[in-house]
């Protein structure tokens, strides 16, 4: 079973105290599927990422070494505390840009890609300043209306 090793010990490639973006969409994806499936499998992580078992493999036992996860080979994949905080952190930056997106009508193809671009750049800050302005906007949809109506129609131009 690989385990977290303590932080005296740990290896070049664990990840070390911030997780890298990577390393945020995995943990953001092993909870995904353990909360969809009830389990999370390397197979699965690597179908859900499109990407190759060994890669997946690879960034597990990373994980596991900086003490997000528990990995077993052939067994399902249990997130740390620590680890589930990173995807619960990660996930409701996710819905917050979902939100706020969401009310300027862009098509789910284009916020998933700028969300992808943006969710592990944003600071706390930043992040609480759209919650506030979606939650503006939805408790004011006149002034939405009003924002909506000063834009200049795009025609699907980027």
């Amino acid at each position: 079973m690989h385990v977290a090793t303590p932080s005296h010990l740990t290896y070049p490639h664990a990840v070390p105290g911030k997780p890298s973006q990577s390393a945020e969409d995995y943990l953001e994806r092993i909870h995904e599927l353990i909360e969809t499936k009830g389990t999370a499998h390397v197979a699965d992580i690597a179908q859900t990422l499109g990407v190759g078992q060994p890669s997946v493999t690879s960034m597990v036992q990373k994980l596991a070494d900086g003490g997000y996860l528990r990995y077993e080979k052939y067994r399902a994949i249990t997130l740390t505390d620590e680890g589930r905080a990173v995807a619960v952190r990660i996930r409701d930056r996710h819905n917050v840009l979902a939100g706020f997106f969401t009310l300027f009508d862009l098509d789910d193809e284009t916020q998933a890609r700028d969300i992808e671009g943006i969710e592990h750049h944003l600071s706390p800050e930043t992040l609480r300043t759209l919650a506030d302005l979606t939650t503006f906007f939805k408790d004011n949809p006149d002034a939405l209306k009003q924002f909506q109506a000063t834009r200049p129609a795009r025609n699907g131009e980027g």
